[in-house]
């Protein structure tokens, strides 16, 4: 049964099981909601498997807009949580006003880095799973045309786009990689409607692939390739039970283990910079039953090969967020 408590108009802060505790970790999604099937349910599904495998509880918070992302964070440090984890690159400027008024308490960012005592930065190298996703990408399209629908133009999905071009043209060097974005406000995260529209004008370029790196928008772009009968590509949540048979892999993105793992160490939560890559399995791709008549062995042998040679340095990818630029695009 959960306790529910208002914390400010339209968001309410939600402490799972009974007597919640003053020391209680907290989670701030994201605009887009909880169950975006994306990178906020990554997040609430790390925080349950935390409160399932230690009978803890904790609160949690759905952002409904920009201006409240201050007061929401703190509230939960006045009342006692700790730590407080933020999902989402979009909390950063805020958490470097607020962190400091809370030295005993501990933050945790996903996505961005932020420099102060008490705070962890999560980062992830979603250009090194994307890279994965394009190698299979290459294979699988005949028409050597893929495209690439992001969410919110910023340099962090960039660095899906860059990774995924790359791996994609490591397999197809002449092939073409569309690429588009929803918006350039949080609300491009959240518009399925938009990402099908856009899925379906890179179809008619050609684009027999098609990789959504654009939170809830994504769910759209998966749609329309579905019913356009082309293959897509999920992100950050493992994407592939959407549309089974019809995508051809999901880049996950353990952000869900992140969580948990901030939760697991609470108040004793190391701060600084912490990089979730390929090699210590922070990213990834999706192979299960849902996509694996479309993975051939050769395919899973290429896919191998490069996640063994980005985790030994062999291949180096392209970082967007220390080089502007996008070489294989």
């Amino acid at each position: 049964m959960s306790l529910k408590k208002s914390l400010l108009a339209g968001v309410a802060l939600t402490a799972f099981g009974a007597g919640a505790a003053l020391a209680d970790p907290a989670l701030i999604y994201d605009l887009g909601g909880k169950f975006d099937k994306s990178f906020n349910e990554a997040a609430f599904m790390g925080a349950q498997r935390w409160a399932e495998e230690t009978g803890g509880t904790f609160r949690e918070l759905e952002m409904q807009s920009e201006a409240q992302r201050e007061q929401a964070m703190r509230r939960l440090a006045e009342s006692g949580s700790n730590p407080i984890v933020m999902a989402g690159f979009a909390f950063g400027d805020v958490l470097g006003q607020v962190a400091p008024d809370y030295p005993d308490t501990k933050f945790a960012i996903i996505d961005m880095v932020v420099d102060l005592p008490n705070v962890q930065s999560v980062v992830f190298t979603e250009e090194q799973g994307s890279y994965l996703a394009g190698v299979m990408a290459g294979m699988a399209s005949e028409s050597g045309t893929v495209g690439f629908i992001g969410g919110m133009d910023i340099p962090l999905i960039h660095k899906f786009h860059c990774g995924f071009a790359q791996g994609f043209k490591s397999v197809q060097p002449e092939g073409t990689v569309v690429m588009n974005f929803t918006g350039t406000t949080p609300a491009a995260w959240n518009d399925p409607v938009r990402g099908g529209e856009l899925a379906r004008a890179q179809i008619s370029q050609g684009a027999d692939v098609i990789y959504a790196a654009a939170g809830g928008t994504g769910i759209g772009v998966l749609q329309a390739a579905a019913d356009e009968g082309i293959l897509s590509i999920g992100v950050d949540s493992n994407q592939n039970a959407l549309h089974p048979g019809q995508v051809l892999t999901s880049m996950v993105k353990r952000v869900d283990n992140a969580v948990f793992e901030a939760f697991t160490a609470g108040t004793e939560l190391e701060t600084g910079i912490r990089v979730m890559d390929l090699a210590a399995g922070g990213v990834d791709v999706a192979i299960d039953e849902n996509n694996a008549d479309l993975v051939t062995d050769e395919m899973q042998a290429a896919v191998e090969e490069a996640r063994a040679a980005i985790a030994s340095g062999e291949v180096t990818v392209h970082d967007y967020m220390t080089d502007n630029t996008c070489p294989a695009s």
